[in-house]
């Protein structure tokens, strides 16, 4: 029974999904730490953007976890969660250009990622990608 288990799960983690993998992971630990210590220390000074850093956060782990886990299941969570982080880059990233007041401070997603060498507008596409082709 668990050979057939294996089986179904695909290696969404494997090959090249391990550098997505290991970029998820990295932005994971980057984002979560960061908002957690803005949430605590600094919170009064841009609540907005540091929940949406820890949005951002929960994202980023949650795909990590899905291409580690593998299977059909994970990889459409997976595909819904990328849909959702290319949505908030793109919303926060126009929010941000449109409105910089209401972002008094940066997130993970301002100006579509610029502080993180675009790497949060990329992630998300190059994440669709590999999903869809698996």
């Amino acid at each position: 029974m668990a050979e057939s288990a294996e089986r179904g799960r695909t290696g969404l983690g494997q090959g090249p999904g391990r550098l997505l993998v290991m970029l998820y992971g990295v932005f994971t630990v980057a984002a979560a730490s960061r908002s957690i210590y803005q949430l605590i220390a600094q919170y009064d000074e841009a609540p907005l953007a540091y929940i949406l850093s820890a949005v951002s956060a929960v994202v980023y782990a949650f795909i990590t976890v899905s291409l580690v886990r593998g299977g059909e299941g994970a990889r459409k969570a997976a595909m819904v969660c990328c849909g959702a982080e290319l949505l908030g880059v793109l919303t926060v990233g126009t929010w941000t250009l449109v409105d910089p007041s209401a972002f008094p401070d940066q997130t993970v997603w301002s100006d579509y990622g610029m502080g993180y060498l675009f790497i949060p507008i990329f992630l998300p596409v190059t994440g669709l990608m590999w999903l869809r082709r698996r």
